[in-house]
């Protein structure tokens, strides 16, 4: 059984929503939620998030944030997260910010520097920093697969 059949098998048992907020995945965790027949019991809400804009406005990010550590940052993460939990009600949100390349790295954050967070409405929360390789589609692979790993985990 793959990774998101089991989320949203076991989210259906819980009685759980989930929502995800995506900037370096743009959409594949949502798309990989919703590929599972009956994920609509359990998925009410994904955005994608690249621009900073987006992310303050629809999701929370605090300005301060964005222009002091970066969209790719554990705070921004852990904002998106917090964010989308919040603006789709749901009892499970998360997020995914980095770096897939192959361009737009730097010496501090290369490509392959990715930041998730999984939060819970009841206010726990998870932040990871990976340090992917790759091509630009396993770096978003590897990051959707985290996630998935993470909200099992935490489940």
């Amino acid at each position: 059984m793959l990774p998101e059949e089991k989320i949203v098998s076991l989210l259906k048992t819980k009685g759980m929503k989930i929502a995800t907020a995506e900037s370096c995945t743009g959409g594949l965790i949502a798309k990989r939620i919703t590929d599972v027949p009956g994920a609509s019991d359990v998925f009410d809400m994904g955005i994608v998030s690249y621009a900073n804009e987006i992310k303050n406005r629809f999701l929370s990010v605090p300005k301060e944030v964005l222009d002091t550590v970066g969209a790719v940052s554990e705070q921004t993460a852990a904002a998106m997260a917090k964010g989308v939990l919040k603006a789709a009600d749901a009892d499970i949100g998360v997020s995914t910010t980095g770096i897939a390349g192959p361009g737009g790295g730097t010496k501090d954050k290369p490509v392959g520097l990715v930041y998730i967070s999984v939060c819970f409405k009841d206010g726990k929360q998870t932040v990871k920093k990976l340090s992917l390789s790759g091509t630009r589609k396993e770096i978003r692979k590897q990051t959707a697969n985290a996630v998935f790993e993470t909200v099992l985990s935490e489940l």
